[in-house]
């Protein structure tokens, strides 16, 4: 069996978001939609599929990767994080078919046949929330992540979409911590109990601090995940900041972080983003994982296509683990050729928009893109959370009165591009 990679072929592809994710996407991550794969062929004929995404995956795939994997035996490095997302995926997917066993088989031992999966999205208006968690639950989806942020009023969002929900179905709320301290947090997160639908508080502060978040521990009923590295996974154990983790990133380094987690009693929930693709490479992390107690978040839900002949079938929040060779789905091909674009360079363009952030009081913010207002919440120029806060995109009508909106805006200070 000749396991030696002897060509690997990276494809670039532009694949559109859905309409309600489209039309909120563009204020912050228009980029998202932009992903490479990675088609590996060993000696042996036998081929092997991996995507990463451009603008954010944990690691992207340079030439130099490209080079130092060909003519190498695909087992020998296939455990290489340093090789990136695609490129290591690709490897897995090609190995696994070559010994006609589901990835898992490499991983260790099969603990479930089915995973927990969450429906994703950035933040949105409530009408748009609304909308998007109908089309979740409609295809057996029973938990939704979803992006809390202080340019919108939360207590309405959560208003508008817990009238219709069932008592069954979950919110997850990610604040990337924007509630910046415990002084603030406390009494957004304690206000927020009385939903009863929100499961988890994901990073409600920054991570590092750690007796802030220690504190809010005690001071909430509710769940608390954090990212797996700050502070350290055996400091967070230690000093037991939180409730459960968020796991990402290369095979080695999660399984082993896993494993930890796993002896220490801790929950945690798979964060490995991309179409159908990544979103199945990470049931194959989920089927080894003993402590994977909370819904993966793929965010595989965002596009029109999954670039996968069948898209993933959703019973009771729970997807089949794979059972075929490799990675155990099969793509469409004639889906990529129709997506198919040429590389585009870094740094990815902000499109030219006008947001409105308008404040309870009458008062109203423009900015030209939405690392601007980041950068002003973050810092502590805008209000933590505020009741009646609401953002809009105004589009353009061609007045003169809205080129000289848009031209303010941009002289805004506004951080860098940077994954998010």
């Amino acid at each position: 069996m000749d396991l030696t990679v002897k060509d690997i072929e990276r494809i670039w592809v532009n694949v559109p978001y859905r309409e309600v994710p489209a039309r909120n996407m563009i204020r912050e991550l228009p980029h998202w939609t932009i992903f490479e794969l990675c088609k590996v062929t060993l000696g042996n004929g036998i081929t092997g599929v991996g995507e990463t995404m451009c603008y954010y995956t944990w690691g992207e795939v340079t030439d130099a990767d490209v080079n130092r994997a060909r003519g190498r035996t695909a087992t020998e490095i296939m455990w290489d994080d340093s090789l990136g997302a695609g490129l290591q995926m690709a490897l897995f997917d090609a190995v696994a078919k070559s010994m006609e066993v589901p990835i898992h088989h490499l991983f260790g031992l099969k603990m479930r046949d089915d995973a927990f999966v969450s429906w994703w999205s950035i933040d949105l208006p409530p009408e748009d929330w609304l909308l998007e968690i109908k089309e979740a639950m409609s295809l057996g989806y029973t938990s939704y992540k979803f992006k809390a942020r202080p340019w919108f009023d939360l207590d309405e969002q959560l208003r508008v979409v817990t009238d219709v929900i069932p008592d069954h179905f979950d919110i997850d709320l990610d604040f990337n911590t924007m509630l910046c301290d415990s002084a603030h947090a406390v009494r957004v997160l304690r206000e927020l109990e009385k939903y009863k639908h929100v499961k988890i508080y994901e990073s409600p502060i920054p991570q590092r601090d750690v007796e802030g978040n220690k504190y809010l521990r005690s001071q909430t009923n509710i769940p608390i995940a954090m990212h797996v590295g700050i502070p350290p996974l055996m400091t967070a154990l230690k000093e037991d900041v939180c409730d459960g983790f968020v796991v990402g990133g290369g095979a080695t380094q999660v399984l082993h972080e896993t494993k930890v987690i796993n002896e220490a009693n801790k929950v945690y929930w798979w964060q490995l983003v991309g179409t159908g693709i990544t979103a199945t490479w990470a049931l194959h992390f989920a089927a080894v994982s003993s402590h994977a107690r909370w819904p993966a978040v793929n965010c595989h839900n965002l596009y029109e296509h999954q670039l996968t002949k069948q898209p993933m079938q959703v019973h009771g929040g729970l997807v089949d683990i794979p059972t075929s060779p490799g990675l155990g789905v099969e793509l469409d091909w004639d889906a990529i050729e129709r997506f198919r674009i040429e590389p585009i360079p870094k740094p990815y363009p902000h499109p030219n928009m006008l947001i409105k952030v308008s404040w309870p009081s009458g008062e109203v913010d423009y900015y030209a893109h939405g690392l601007q207002y980041w950068d002003d919440f973050m810092q502590g120029r805008r209000p933590v959370f505020s009741p009646g806060v609401r953002t809009d995109l105004v589009p353009c009508d061609g007045s003169t009165a809205w080129d000289e909106l848009f031209a303010a805006a941009q002289t805004k200070p506004a951080w860098e591009m940077r994954p998010n």
